[in-house]
């Protein structure tokens, strides 16, 4: 059971927790995260890297040099992590419920 859309808001402003997509255009991996993401119901932002070098340069900051770059509260990781799409619907779900 996928929380309602309250549910996952009340999660994030509770946790402090914001899930940002950081990607860049034709990324087949950035498009594979968003469609995983938004298969299990999860809410994010996302930022195109080519359109802003403060994004850019956090990114290589917390060392990532491949996108998508996914940052949900103190968890980060690039590339096309299902498994880890996973781990976060079911830490949201289970706070939700």
């Amino acid at each position: 059971m996928i929380p309602g859309k309250l549910e996952r808001d009340i999660f994030r402003k509770e946790r402090n927790m914001s899930i940002i997509v950081y990607t860049k255009p034709n990324c087949v991996q950035c498009n594979a995260t968003k469609r995983t993401m938004d298969k299990h119901g999860l809410d994010y932002d996302t930022v195109d890297l080519t359109q802003d070098i403060n994004a850019l340069n956090r990114v290589k900051e917390l060392g990532f040099s491949q996108a998508p770059v996914v940052v949900a509260g103190e968890d980060a990781w690039s590339g096309f992590r299902p498994d880890k799409i996973k781990e976060l619907s079911t830490t949201v779900e289970a706070v939700a419920i």
